[in-house]
């Protein structure tokens, strides 16, 4: 998968789409991404110790890995995502500006 935790990424297609937010989680073998501030779905909670008031609660929920794109950290734009091999370690580039992804 493309995408890792901590990754800023720009959501390209859906209710949410053109919007920007951080990778909360990744979950790589149903190909999902939480995203922060994307896809907020209303959660009903029964009152419980953990929270005795209950209520209805707003969260993230999981959204495709397709429909999202990296921010390239050089222009601020969308781009696709290519490999390559740097001193022996396999790492992530930009297409659209070279720059490397991964620190």
């Amino acid at each position: 998968m493309f995408v890792k935790k901590g990754d800023k990424v720009k959501v390209i297609s859906g209710k949410d789409k053109n919007k920007e937010g951080v990778v909360l989680a990744a979950f790589p073998k149903k190909d999902r991404v939480i995203v922060e501030g994307v896809n907020i779905v209303k959660k009903h909670q029964k009152p419980n110790n953990a929270a005795p008031q209950g209520g209805i609660l707003e969260k993230e929920a999981p959204i495709h890995v397709s429909n999202v794109m990296l921010i390239d950290p050089k222009s601020g734009e969308a781009t696709r995502v290519g490999y390559k091999i740097v001193e022996g370690k396999k790492v992530r580039v930009a297409k659209k500006s070279g720059e490397i992804l991964d620190k």
